[in-house]
This record gives structure tokens, sequence and C-alpha cells, in this order.
């Protein structure tokens, strides 16, 4: 992977982040255009993530602008699939 590459991130304690790579060094990642996934449907391991995206009940956050995660356990590159479904996907709000 390299720098400006679309990636998913699990950390140890923050949970699962995709965006773009901006900084990487050992477990410390940052992310720009960055969104949490706190639920997810249609897939058993964030490597299917990676490769088609969520289901529709998925539970996805806004974005930020940019978030650094210090304890990044694994970085997936995000298949094109993945990406447009992630990125497009409806941002969960609890109204």
């Amino acid at each position: 992977m390299k720098i400006g590459d679309r990636v998913l991130v699990r950390t140890y304690s923050a949970g699962v982040h995709f965006g773009t790579l901006t900084l990487q060094d050992g477990k410390h990642v940052v992310l720009s255009d960055a969104r949490r996934i706190w639920y997810w449907t249609g897939a058993f391991t964030l490597s299917k993530i990676a490769l088609d995206g969520v289901g529709k009940d998925s539970k996805i956050s806004c974005a930020v602008p940019e978030i650094t995660l210090t304890e990044a356990i694994e970085i997936i590159p995000l298949s094109d699939t993945a990406n447009k479904n992630l990125t497009e996907f409806p941002e969960h709000d609890i109204k």
C-alpha cells in the first residue's frame, strides 16, 4: 500500500475505519476523509468488506477530515467496488 490509497483499518480498541491513507508508521496510521464502520451486515470478515463493501443494514458514521489511529492491527486496501459502496453509504444518524 502507498500513501493516497483508499484503505480499511482495524484498530486494537477504536474499531474499524476507512479512508485515504496519508501516513503509516508501524501501528500509527493517519486517514483523511475517514469514516467509522460501527456495525455491518453482508460480510463475515473485514477482508470481504474490503472486496465488496457492506450490506444495507450497516451503520457507518459521518466523514471526518482526518483521524489518527494509534493502534492499527491490520490495513487492507479497498477494491474499487468496496470503495464505492462504503463512500456512497448513507451516514447513520440517531434521531
